[in-house]
């Protein structure tokens, strides 16, 4: 199967080079895609020099970037991939085994699974994840554990034919609620996470959790 890695970036280059070089080992067919998101500094550059295709879009946060690569992905398999190396793609393979098999539509990464390596450290984004996770089980009645996970991968298919509107980090829960809400096969595996702190260079926020509890329920609500 074909394996499509859509990879937002902004101002990762830093990192973008050893995501795509980890990619590139682990003998999938693949294509690549690199969203650009307006970044400042060589991120696209290198990218492309690593024979990516780059897609170079003004700023307007992940969900734009993300909505820019489904319209230009193809294969069987598609793989959002964050560009920072808080994700491992070496773990790519495992995560999408289900869907390979024919047993799943979409499969998430779960950082709070266990039984993988996890940085210690924000205990407040952790309270905020489990509330997000819980919220989102009671009304999709589902019993997913990290719900704003940013490893996913989907049958082309399915991502293909999701109507997403969000413009930043609101369209992991969006991407969560409407594949709930369509109550397609949604498996999760245990992954390890590397995370980094504010001063590392994450760009996600308190604020952008009162706006994923915002797109739970107009999901819920109005689709």
């Amino acid at each position: 199967m074909k394996v499509c890695f859509l990879i937002p970036a902004y101002n990762e280059a830093a990192t973008i080079g050893e995501v795509l070089a980890r990619i590139a080992s682990l003998g999938l067919e693949t294509k690549v895609i690199v969203i650009d998101d307006g970044s400042t500094d060589d991120t696209a550059a290198i990218a492309a020099a690593a024979g990516a295709t780059v897609i170079r879009k003004a700023n307007g946060g992940k969900g734009t970037a993300i909505r820019a690569g489904i319209a230009e992905a193809e294969g069987d398999i598609v793989v959002i991939q964050d560009a920072d190396m808080e994700y491992d793609p070496v773990e790519v393979p495992e995560l999408i085994e289900p869907i390979v098999r024919g047993a799943a539509d979409v499969v998430f990464g779960s950082r709070l699974r266990g039984g993988k390596p996890q940085r210690a450290y924000l205990f407040w984004h952790l309270v905020g994840n489990r509330f997000l996770s819980l919220l989102t089980c009671v009304l999709f009645n589902t019993t997913l554990s990290d719900m704003e996970t940013g490893y996913k991968a989907f049958r082309m298919d399915v991502i293909k034919s999701l109507d997403l509107r969000e413009n930043a980090f609101g369209i992991e829960p969006e991407i969560t609620g409407k594949v709930c809400k369509r109550k397609l096969r949604l498996y999760e595996l245990p992954i390890s996470y590397y995370g980094r702190t504010h001063d590392e260079g994450k760009k996600i926020t308190w604020r952008d959790g009162f706006r994923a509890v915002w797109v739970l329920f107009r999901v819920r609500v109005r689709g």
